[in-house]
């Protein structure tokens, strides 16, 4: 029987009550799916049902095949190593006594003198250079990644489990995991942002509050399929929105005419020519026609109100965010920022940047890249002047704002209004107001206090507050998508793009550079460095 997993009638609430799912039907294949949707709406809760971690509500999940599950977060314990991790350290312990000569005659029967093999070929489909041996607690967050999809590799599952296998991935681990999912052939389903590894999928799963929708094929497929969707919603806004015009014209119409006859008829009542009965009749029909028209003509204004309000709320779902930014007014030839002979680090004598000498110009878009452990994080220290240079001199010659992954320059237990109005001193609560309209914050959403936002609300929140009034000419950001959903990735996206200031971004996303416009890059090698 063909390996499946089926969701039946799924319900299911968080904690708070709030409802993810309400008789969900499901079922995935020996397909790669990808499963997107904005923060919270319940990727991640679907994949813990799969996995059983949590139980339905109501409704059932029948699983055909093995399952292999990578979790955003791996904990580990002290000792726990990569054989831990893939389940085979007693195995090689075996294999270590067989070879030197202290195994029995039954373990030698029992020993996989394979496993050494499989495990180097699950190493090396991942880029991952360790050792079974090695403690997991001595990898950065990335290698810990790469080691947990080489255990999924090894052990061969019907189905792969994935939520956002690429987050905390140097770019060398994000191809690793594109190659893996672009070449595998049993079933998968995988939570990500990363748009570059939705192209590898075979269809797009998308979750929203209404339940779940299916589009065959890849990321661009799915993109394509939505514009039309944003393109049939505002057809039937403006097919909805001429209805109603429609509908008052002839209302309009309709009580002209009536008032007409109403007229005539008491003009001849005043010249006597009618009997008293028949102008009692008469009264009587307009009377009844006039409410039978209205009521008609408010039942067809309420359904064309509705199939607007409907169209419109399509819209507003699928529309992307455009938004329009103050200038920063900055010279093409001015330079904002200059490294000069700068080596630093954190202990003596070993140094995470050597000699490192560059300077940015103008409005220029630059993507601090490099392998997890390079430097790139210890380079936006020293420009923001958090880490002092052991050589060398950094010279920032304008006004800069720095968002890193948690915005800690917003105050959590803020308002984003009052949050704006102290970083934006100068502006009024009128341009406050329209510059956080500006990032979808309008009215009552720019009084949410920030510790209640997502992690999207929150990062375009800081973009609000920074571009929105009176943007600087430098913006530093640290890898700004991770942890984002797709929808929220596109309205950051917007937002710089609209940026004429000075742009140096951290980030491995490629889609994400490309789309904001980078123009230079700064490789990091651990103390060495490639610009181009």
């Amino acid at each position: 029987m063909p390996a499946s997993i089926t969701l039946s009638q799924i319900s299911w609430a968080a904690p708070d009550g709030r409802s993810l799912f309400s008789d969900l039907d499901l079922s995935f294949g020996t397909e790669r799916t990808g499963l997107v949707g904005r923060n919270g709406v319940g990727k991640t809760t679907l994949l813990k049902l799969v996995a059983g971690d949590i139980r339905p509500q109501s409704g059932s999940v029948s699983i055909n095949g093995s399952l292999g599950v990578l979790r955003q977060s791996v904990q580990v314990a002290a000792e726990e190593t990569i054989a831990d991790l893939f389940g085979v350290t007693r195995a090689l312990a075996l294999l270590r006594r067989a070879e030197a000569g202290e195994a029995t005659a039954d373990e030698l029967a029992s020993a996989d003198w394979t496993l050494p093999a499989r495990i180097a070929a699950a190493f090396n489909r991942t880029g991952l250079d360790a050792e079974p041996q090695t403690p997991l607690a001595a990898l950065s967050g990335g290698q810990r990644t790469r080691a947990a999809v080489a255990a999924l590799i090894f052990s061969a599952p019907d189905f792969l489990l994935l939520d956002e296998p690429t987050n905390n991935l140097d770019r060398e681990g994000r191809e690793a995991v594109i190659q893996l999912i672009s070449g595998w052939r049993a079933g998968a389903i995988i939570v990500s942002h990363d748009r570059e590894l939705l192209e590898s999928v075979d269809q797009i799963v998308e979750l929203t509050s209404l339940g779940s929708t299916r589009y065959g094929g890849n990321w661009s497929h799915y993109r394509e399929r939505k514009a039309l969707e944003l393109a049939a919603a505002r057809h039937d806004l403006a097919d909805a929105e001429r209805r109603m015009a429609e509908v008052a014209r002839k209302m309009q119409a309709t009580v002209e005419r009536q008032a007409h006859r109403d007229s005539a008829g008491r003009k001849m009542a005043a010249k006597g020519g009618i009997p008293r009965i028949m102008l009692g009749g008469m009264k009587e029909r307009s009377e009844t026609t006039g409410g039978d028209n209205a009521r008609l003509a408010e039942r067809r204004r309420a359904q064309a109100q509705h199939e607007a309000k409907a169209a419109l709320g399509k819209i507003e779902i699928l529309q992307p965010l455009s938004v329009s930014l103050p200038p920063t007014g900055l010279p093409a030839g001015k330079i904002v920022l200059k490294m000069d002979g700068v080596t630093a680090g954190y202990r003596p004598g070993d140094p995470v940047i050597g000699d490192l000498s560059f300077d940015v110009t103008g409005p220029e878009r630059i993507a601090v890249t490099g392998r997890n452990g390079s430097g790139k994080t210890t380079l936006l220290a020293l420009i923001t002047g958090e880490l002092k240079a052991w050589a060398g001199t950094v010279t920032v010659m304008t006004a800069f704002a720095m968002l890193d992954q948690k915005v800690s320059l917003l105050d959590p237990s803020a308002s984003i209004r009052d949050n704006f109005r102290r970083i934006n001193r100068q502006a009024d609560e009128n341009a406050c107001r329209a510059a956080l309209a500006r990032f979808m914050f309008r009215a009552d959403a720019a009084l949410q206090i920030v510790s209640t936002l997502s992690g999207g609300q929150l990062l375009r929140a800081g973009l609000a507050c920074v571009l929105g009034s009176a943007p600087p000419p430098l913006l530093i950001l640290d890898e700004p998508t991770n942890h984002l959903d797709i929808d929220s990735i596109s309205a950051v996206e917007a937002g710089l793009r609209a940026y004429d200031g000075a742009l140096v971004v951290v980030s491995h996303d490629e889609t994400f550079l490309e789309n904001i416009g980078i123009e230079r890059r700064l490789e990091l090698a651990g103390g060495d460095v490639n610009c181009r």
